[in-house]
């Protein structure tokens, strides 16, 4: 799917889907709630109960060299917390 583009394997995460039900996504940018929810229900098969967004902007790093200071920006994304219907559960360690 173009809406999703990889889940938030962390220790945090994984701590939030212990105990309240929450899973994070990277999702596209330009991707709405309504369609986070539905990607995610046709996709895991479960049902979502609340879809929480957050974009986070790039940030200016610098490195110092041999050849002097090189400038970049680390890339924007948008991040997704789910939180799903009590007993639904989705397992990302499935397929390994």
């Amino acid at each position: 799917m173009d809406i999703l583009i990889k889940p938030l394997v962390t220790e945090k995460m994984t701590n939030l889907a212990e105990r309240f039900n929450r899973y994070g996504f990277i999702v596209d940018r330009r991707s709405t709630k309504p369609q986070i929810k539905k990607a995610i229900e046709s996709l895991y098969d479960v049902s979502v109960d609340t879809v929480n967004t957050m974009v986070y902007g790039g940030k200016i790093k610098s490195r110092f060299t041999k050849s002097g200071v090189i400038s970049g920006k680390t890339v924007s994304y948008k991040k997704a917390i789910v939180t799903l219907v009590e007993g639904d559960s989705i397992d990302f360690y499935s397929n390994i």
